[in-house]
């Protein structure tokens, strides 16, 4: 086993490289320039369009879930481990630094965010069953005409679904309640494999529903807990942004000829966590978004885009923060953020804290990705296969307890591959994106 753990970190290394980093930043630059800042400029009307407006006037046009339903399911998808063991794994690998990097992800991010769900809704179809269905693999086949990239995409996303959305979300679940309850990692699979297949099942609309009650409500809870740490500790404020942006740069025990080596494992570990996190390139939320009902394609990328900024800048920067905020560098992953709330909230609250929004989080991550992974098999083998692919991903959620070692490298491995034909025809799309765009905001 642990000789098949060291192959697959050199196949993550060779995977999440500097060209698949480049790739991932150079096209979160380039549409932030060929869309004059988009995300900057309209985020406040893109937040009143996901919380305000649809209160107001409610979603109108062909779909299946509403606007918002759209973005918490999206967010349910991407709020999951990433934030609380992602963020904690990128500091302890590559240094506080990390976290710089992770936030560039979720500045330019946002513009790829908004791009892939232009495309995803622009390129959208109904299936024999009234369905509305989309993302990269219809929009590389109708926008790109590559049916190739189209089907490397779907096999991709169906394996990362198992990975990232499913047996890390569980992995970290189970730890995380030995830890704090001592509750054997067993009977926490089996909780968790009972409690997905309920709503799995359901399809979109039972997990739309679900995940629009349920996610506002933990990030919530775990964004206001963390700002009372953080304020509790005021004077650690200043010195840990200043030690973050330092180390983004010159990375901690940077001596000669290890300087290049550290900087390089900062930058890929803050831009691999957090695309894990945000999933920014990654293609897999404009399938949510796809299903959303609206009549204009940049009306749901507007509200899509908010993703990225919720998931990376505020959630991930609270947990980024304490841990460097509490100078903890024992452990890593969910244990590490463990530790670190712990310290700056002594006693049991902290650690309490941290399982019980690990466990939510996951849950939710399991259930978002549950319909990623779905609709990525209908899109190869139809849509008789969906009931096949809902029951095996529940059934498969055990795996997170059997093979629990393995399943952070086998995620960043798949969600490499997943980001690369995405990123081709987003790159070769830009034209589209940029042509809705200017019709939208012309009007």
């Amino acid at each position: 086993m642990e000789n098949f753990i060291q192959l697959l970190n050199k196949i993550n290394d060779f995977v999440w490289g500097l060209p698949l980093i480049i790739l991932l930043l150079g096209t979160g630059i380039y549409y932030t320039f060929l869309l004059k800042g988009l995300q900057f400029r309209k985020l406040g009307h893109s937040l009143y369009l996901a919380f305000i407006k649809r209160k107001e006037e409610g979603n109108s046009g062909e779909g299946d879930i509403s606007h918002f339903q759209a973005l918490m399911t999206a967010l349910a998808g991407t709020v999951g481990t990433g934030n609380i063991a992602g963020v904690a794994g990128a500091i302890s690998v590559g240094g506080p630094g990390a976290l710089f990097w992770m936030w560039m992800t979720g500045f330019f991010g946002m513009a790829t965010k908004y791009s892939e769900a232009v495309l995803a809704v622009k390129y959208r179809k109904v299936d024999e069953y009234g369905n509305m269905i989309g993302g990269p693999m219809y929009y590389l086949q109708e926008g790109l005409n590559s049916k190739f990239l189209g089907v490397a995409f779907a096999i991709f996303a169906v394996i990362a679904s198992f990975g990232i959305g499913n047996t890390v979300q569980v992995s970290e679940v189970a730890s995380a309640m030995k830890t704090s309850f001592n509750v054997d990692p067993r009977i926490t699979g089996i909780v968790l494999l009972v409690l997905t297949g309920s709503v799995i099942l359901g399809g979109i609309q039972r997990i739309g529903r679900f995940t629009s009650a349920i996610v506002p409500t933990m990030i919530i809870f775990y964004v206001v807990s963390s700002l009372v740490i953080i304020f509790m500790h005021y004077d650690k404020i200043i010195p840990a942004f200043v030690l973050i942006f330092k180390s983004a740069f010159i990375p901690q025990a940077a001596i000669g000829g290890t300087f290049g080596a550290l900087l390089s494992k900062t930058i890929q570990k803050g831009v691999s966590r957090g695309i894990f996190s945000n999933e920014s390139g990654l293609g897999s939320s404009p399938i949510a978004a796809a299903a959303a009902k609206t009549n204009d394609p940049v009306s749901q990328a507007l509200v899509s885009m908010t993703q990225t900024f919720i998931d990376t800048i505020i959630v991930c920067t609270m947990t980024g923060l304490i841990i460097v905020m509490s100078g903890a560098t024992e452990g890593t992953g969910a244990v590490l953020t463990e530790k670190a709330f712990s310290i700056l909230l002594p006693g049991d609250i902290g650690g309490i804290i941290v399982t019980i929004s690990l466990i939510f989080f996951a849950y939710s991550t399991i259930l978002g990705w549950a319909y990623y992974g779905e609709k990525a098999l209908e899109y190869l083998a139809g849509e008789k296969s969906i009931m096949i692919y809902r029951i095996i991903f529940t059934l498969a959620i055990y795996l997170g307890i059997v093979f629990s070692k393995g399943v952070w490298v086998f995620s960043d491995i798949a969600n490499g591959l997943m980001a690369l034909p995405n990123l081709i025809g987003l790159l070769f799309l830009a034209k589209v994106v940029k042509s809705e765009t200017n019709r939208f905001l012309n009007k």
